[in-house]
């Protein structure tokens, strides 16, 4: 029997509403890593799902601010995972998500992961460096396979960020099993 690789995995003890996408500690780790590639993670307080492109803050939480901020670039890239407007509201429409809180920004930005066909992948095999080139055309911090951003902008190193992840993943453990 094939699975469909199509459908979110779904993760136990779930609360309803909280989305189509399970938050296992592999999977926290993995939105922890791209909050800090994104310069949002802020020692991984919640201010990181209120920040602006440029490091600005933002108080409203109901739905995307969808404020330009030009500083080297132009963008109105907001929250934890930094989302393009026109990307959170793609993603907002197809999960049907009512706000821009913390727990819709993560179930957006796992269904973007989906979306790259990287969610199963990285499930199977951690965070590889095929897992972040697939997202690299996601999240601009991200290195390619070639360890560039994908636009040409600054980039983590893959391995500072597989570090990153490694720490955090032993760190979520621990505070599971706590």
């Amino acid at each position: 029997m094939v699975q469909a690789a199509a459908r979110p995995t779904q993760a136990a003890g779930r609360r309803p509403g909280d989305g189509p996408y399970g938050i296992s500690p592999e999977r926290r780790a993995l939105l922890n890593t791209i909050r800090f590639a994104e310069g949002t993670w802020i020692g991984g307080s919640q201010e990181g799902y209120q920040v602006l492109y440029g490091g600005d803050r933002f108080d409203d939480l109901s739905r995307h601010p969808d404020i330009v901020v030009r500083r080297r670039y132009a963008s109105a890239a907001a929250g934890a995972y930094q989302f393009l407007p026109t990307t959170w509201d793609q993603a907002a429409s197809e999960l049907k998500l009512r706000d821009f809180r913390p727990a819709s920004q993560d179930q957006a930005a796992l269904h973007l992961v989906h979306e790259r066909g990287a969610l199963q992948r990285f499930d199977r095999h951690g965070l590889t460096a095929e897992v972040l080139a697939r997202l690299a055309p996601e999240w601009a911090s991200l290195p390619t396979l070639a360890g560039v951003s994908h636009y040409g902008q600054p980039v983590k190193d893959r391995s500072e960020l597989q570090r990153f992840y490694q720490r955090e993943l032993e760190r979520l453990r621990r505070l599971a099993s706590a």
